[in-house]
Formats: C-alpha cells, structure tokens, sequence
C-alpha cells in the first residue's frame, strides 16, 4: 500500500466522522425543544412554594389560601381544639396514619405529628376531602369540632383527621414550616 493511500483513508475516516460530529448535533438541536418544552413552566415553579403572612389570623380562626390550584387550610387553633385533638384515642381512627400530600405516609396521625408548631397552635393542611375532591366547611363544623364536608357527609377532627363518612383518609399535610414568627412557608 502506497502513501497516497494511506492518506485516503485518513481523509475518509475524517469526512465520515465530521458528517457523523454534524448529525448528531443536528439532532440534539432538532430534539432540545421537544425535551425542553416538557419542563414546568415559570408560573409553576413560582408556585412550587408560597409564603404566607399568619399574623392577622386569630386563636380559633382560619385562612385559606390557594397553592397549586388546592385550598389550603392555615388554622390557629383554640386550647380547646388542641386538648379535643390530643385526647382523641387512636383506636377509634378511620386512618390512623399521618400521610403529607404525596401519600406518603411518614407517621402516626397523632395531633402532635399533624401540627406545625410543638404546642399545637397552628395547623396546616390542604383543603380538600378525601373522598371525591370538595372543599369541607370548617370554623368547628361536623360532629367531631373540625371540617364537615355537605357533599356527602365527613366529618373531621380538629386534627384534620376523618372520624366519620365516606372519606377514607385524613386531610393531607402538605410540607410547611416558619420562615419567621409572622410567616409560613408551603412546599
């Protein structure tokens, strides 16, 4: 084999890996926006965590906000309500399991495992029945001093917890926590 055609093969093997380097660049181009499209968009992500102002909320009132399109209740509760969510016997729970809004169970559905602060003051769950999606009534309605839900008759404790009805779990808690004294972060 001569030298000529040594270098023959090298221009060859040259050409077809630049045509093959181009391609795959030409591909990569042509399928990012397809990937790329398939991210959340900027109003979702400003959404993947709110913060909200507590500091106008009353012993034995509640706010409602709205995150990521759910109704989320933000409860300062009474001593009343705490001392009736702590002596609740766990044995006559429908769901004695504590589950955050990825139905992930993370531990019993004690009040002091629902809570968002250690002496039970606040609670924070989403709004939403468990049973076919409706928004419960609260300010102590139902049965049981909690949330009671017309559409088809749960009742919840001031936990959040479901004690009787249709529902088959507790009002989800969604991840949350103090960012200050006045202020709630969700998710």
């Amino acid at each position: 084999m001569s030298h000529a055609e040594d270098h023959e093969g090298t221009r060859r093997d040259f050409l077809y890996y630049a045509t093959a380097g181009a391609g795959a660049v030409t591909a990569g181009a042509a399928v990012w926006p397809l990937v790329n499209q398939m991210n959340p968009s900027a109003d979702v992500k400003a959404l993947a965590s709110i913060r909200v102002d507590i500091s106008g909320i009353e012993t034995g009132t509640q706010l409602t906000v709205k995150w990521q399109g759910k109704p989320v209740f933000i409860r300062r509760r009474t001593e009343e309500e705490i001392e009736a969510a702590r002596n609740v016997d766990m044995s006559t729970l429908i769901d004695s399991s504590a589950r955050n809004d990825n139905g992930n169970e993370s531990a019993d559905a004690s009040d002091e495992n629902r809570a968002l602060d250690e002496n039970g003051e606040w609670l924070v769950m989403m709004g939403v029945c468990t049973h076919l999606g409706c928004v419960p009534l609260g300010n102590a309605a139902g049965e049981f001093g909690g949330w009671f839900c017309p559409c088809h008759g749960s009742h919840y404790d001031t936990s959040g917890r479901i004690r009787k009805g249709p529902a088959p779990e507790n009002l989800p808690v969604p991840v949350a926590n103090f960012v200050d004294e006045t202020t709630i972060e969700l998710g």
